[in-house]
C-alpha cells in the first residue's frame, strides 16, 4: 500500500493544478500571444524575405498566403496532437481512478487520508476529512488530491487547435497585408516598422502576464524580429540581385 502511494504521489509531484478560473485563462491568453508573436516573425520573414527579392505584388501576396495559411495550419495540428495527448492522459488516469474507487474503496479511502496526514494534517483530522470528502465526491476528491487534475477541466484539443490558429493567423496578418497593400517604396520599412511595433506590444503583453518586468522580454523579441526580417531581407535581395529570381 506505502508503495502505490508513494508511487501515486511521485508520479505527479510538483504539477501544478489551476482550475478553469483566472490562472487557466491567462495560459490561454499567453498561449494566444506567443501564437501571435509566432505568426508576425514567420509571415514577416517570409515577405520582407521575397520584397528584397523582387518588388512585383504576385510573388510576394503568393509567399505570404502561404506563410500565413500553412503557418496556421501548423500550428494547429501541432496544438491538436499536443493536447490530445495530454487529454488521452488524464482521461486515462481518471478512468483508472474510477476502477481503483470502485474495486478498493477502503483502501482508497486510506489513501486520501494519507495524503492528507502529508500535508500536516493530524491522523484524525485526515480521517474526518477524507470520509467527509469521500462522501461527497470521492473521485473529483482522489483526483485533485492524488493526480492534480479537475475531471471537468480536460482542455478540448479542437478548441486548442482553433485558438491557436487564429492567434497565429491575427498576428501574420500584419506583415501581410503592410506587404501586399503598400506602395513599392514604402512596403519594406513601413513592413518593418509594423512588425517591430507589434513584436513590442506582444513581449510586453507577455511579460504583463507573467508578472514580469517588461524590458527583457520587449528586448528579446524586438531583436529577434529585427534579426529574422534583416536576414531574410538580405537573403532576398542576393538573390534578387544574382538573378535566381526572375
Amino acid at each position: 500500500m506505502a508503495m502505490r502511494q508513494s508511487s501515486k504521489v511521485n508520479q505527479h509531484d510538483g504539477e501544478p493544478h489551476e482550475g478553469g478560473g483566472l490562472a487557466e485563462r491567462l495560459n490561454w491568453l499567453r498561449a494566444g500571444v506567443l501564437g501571435a508573436n509566432d505568426g508576425i516573425v514567420s509571415t514577416a520573414a517570409v515577405v520582407v524575405g521575397v520584397a528584397g527579392a523582387t518588388t512585383a505584388t504576385g510573388p510576394i501576396l503568393a509567399a505570404g498566403a502561404a506563410a500565413l495559411i500553412g503557418g496556421a495550419v501548423s500550428m494547429a495540428l501541432g496544438e491538436y496532437v499536443s493536447v490530445s495527448s495530454s487529454a488521452d492522459s488524464q482521461h486515462a488516469l481518471i478512468a483508472q481512478e474510477r476502477r481503483e474507487l470502485e474495486q478498493m474503496p477502503e483502501e482508497e479511502l486510506s489513501e486520501l487520508a494519507y495524503l492528507y496526514e502529508q500535508k500536516g494534517l493530524s491522523a484524525a483530522t485526515a480521517q474526518r476529512v477524507a470520509s467527509e470528502l469521500t462522501a461527497h465526491d470521492a473521485l473529483g476528491a482522489h483526483l485533485e488530491a492524488e493526480l492534480k487534475i479537475d475531471r471537468d477541466d480536460v482542455v478540448s484539443p479542437w478548441s486548442a487547435a482553433a485558438a491557436s490558429a487564429v492567434s497565429f493567423t491575427a498576428g501574420a496578418l500584419l506583415p501581410f497585408l503592410t506587404a501586399v497593400l503598400l506602395p513599392v517604396d514604402w512596403r519594406i520599412p513601413v513592413t518593418f516598422l509594423a512588425v517591430l511595433f507589434a513584436l513590442a506590444a506582444t513581449g510586453g503583453i507577455g511579460a504583463r502576464l507573467g508578472g514580469a518586468p517588461m524590458l527583457k522580454p520587449v528586448t528579446r523579441v524586438v531583436v529577434g524580429g529585427v534579426l529574422a526580417l534583416g536576414a531574410t531581407f538580405l537573403i532576398g535581395t542576393w538573390l534578387g540581385q544574382s538573378g535566381a529570381v526572375g
